[in-house]
């Protein structure tokens, strides 16, 4: 049996391309991961910028099967597995480890708000023992402004002492920074890595002893937010970062996975990368050029763009 690698550096929750019927296009989507894995990003599929949520069960074991059958390096993928039914997360998990996937990333169960730890502790633990396999490292998934249900760091203490190497590490997206500090400083001397949620925080990640970041805009501005991984301990880090954080701030002008959906649009011709699932919308023209001018302002680019036409 082969025990997984840890991973580190920069992933993105991988876009999930959209036909105009509102089916996913898995040929756009392997295409779109071979491009993110050529720039050294891996694959967070099925994230939050994934649109994961409003996939079904089935639709991501197809788009999961898609990426193995042609080929790509399940070792370099994080596939999003949680679900508030633990049934459908016990099953997206089995199959991911099955497939040699470098780790799953998980969020809790989301729909009921103000659960209690004993509760989200039960989920986890109902998932592994469920799982029942050797291979399984789970990459928990704290993101309370949109889950609305947080991972304390009590819950991951207790997850660590019990689950020893399968509570592998942490995807910190409450966007506090005292809180992935804290998480640095007490659970990465265990061997439990700790990934920001976006390249804001890469800098100060990297410094702190962190393992990388997951973030949404690794779909669009890769080569970029890798260079500053590669190269976080020369001088011009700083300068790396600042700039970093202001093409994030021209997508977070507007919602964000649309703007992401829309740059691709704008760089390859291809309006179809506009199409978004229900309830959420594409950006309208006007919003359209408003992203195109602000991302001129800030000197972004996309390389080799037309890989994805």
């Amino acid at each position: 049996m082969t025990t997984p690698q840890r991973l580190q550096g920069i992933f993105s929750p991988v876009l999930t391309p959209f036909n105009a019927d509102s089916s996913p296009d898995a040929d756009r989507f392997v295409r779109h991961c071979r491009w993110l894995l050529e720039q050294d990003v891996g694959l967070a599929v099925f994230g939050t910028n994934s649109e994961a949520n409003s996939l079904t069960l089935g639709e991501k074991r197809r788009l999961l099967d898609a990426l193995l059958e042609a080929g790509l390096p399940a070792a370099r993928m994080m596939p999003g597995t949680g679900a508030c039914a633990l049934p459908d997360t016990i099953e997206l998990t089995k199959r991911a480890v099955q497939a040699g996937c470098g780790g799953v990333l998980m969020l809790p169960p989301f729909y009921y708000k103000g659960v209690s730890d004993e509760g989200l502790y039960r989920a986890f633990a109902g998932v592994i023992d469920g799982v029942a396999d050797a291979r399984l490292r789970i990459y928990l998934y704290h993101i309370p402004p949109v889950s609305g249900v947080p991972i304390p760091l009590s819950l991951i203490e207790r997850l660590l002492k019990a689950y020893p190497g399968t509570i592998a590490g942490v995807k910190d997206s409450s966007g506090d920074w005292n809180n992935t500090k804290a998480m640095l400083e007490r659970f990465q001397p265990q061997g439990f890595d700790v990934f920001a949620g976006s390249e804001n925080f890469l800098l100060a990640n990297m410094r702190g002893g962190g393992a990388g970041c997951i973030t949404a805009t690794g779909n669009v501005n890769p080569s970029a937010i890798v260079q500053l991984y590669r190269t976080w301990r020369n001088g011009d880090a700083d300068v790396q970062q600042r700039k970093l954080d202001e093409q994030r701030a021209a997508f977070a002008k507007f919602p964000m996975i649309a703007a992401m959906k829309a740059a691709i649009a704008l760089k390859t011709g291809r309006q179809d990368w506009l199409n978004v699932r229900p309830p959420l919308v594409e950006l309208d023209a006007g919003q359209q050029q408003a992203l195109g001018r602000a991302l001129d302002a800030v000197g972004f680019e996309m390389p080799n763009a037309s890989a994805l036409a």
